[in-house]
C-alpha cells in the first residue's frame, strides 16, 4: 500500500468542472507535453524538480501528473522528503485521455 495519496483522473476532471482551482504539476518531458496537457497545470519535468523546488507550492494539495503515473509517484516520494504533500494522479495522461 502506498503512503502517497492518489486521485483518479475522473475526480480531477470533476473538480475542475466544478470550478475548483487545482495546483497541478506535469512532470513529463517537453515532447510529451507538446502533445497536450491539462489546462492550468504547470510543467516541471521530473529531472528538474530538485532545481525548481521553489516553484512547487508548499501548502495545499498539489496533484502530480505524468504519462502513466510512475514518474509522478516518484516526484511525490521526492517531495515528501521536503515536507511537500502531494497527490499522484493514477494512470496519468493515458487514463485522462481515455476518459474523454
Amino acid at each position: 500500500m502506498s503512503l502517497i495519496p492518489e486521485i483518479d483522473p475522473s475526480e480531477v476532471k470533476r473538480r475542475l468542472l466544478a470550478g475548483e482551482t487545482l495546483q497541478m504539476i506535469d512532470v513529463r518531458e517537453d515532447d510529451e507535453v507538446a502533445q497536450g496537457m491539462i489546462s492550468g497545470a504547470v510543467h516541471i519535468p521530473l529531472g528538474q524538480i530538485p532545481d525548481r523546488l521553489h516553484e512547487i507550492p508548499k501548502e495545499g494539495e498539489v496533484i502530480m501528473i505524468c504519462r502513466s503515473g510512475g514518474r509522478s509517484m516518484r516526484a511525490c516520494q521526492f517531495l515528501l522528503q521536503y515536507g511537500i504533500e502531494c497527490t499522484n494522479m493514477t494512470g496519468g495522461m493515458l487514463r485522462w485521455n481515455e476518459e474523454d
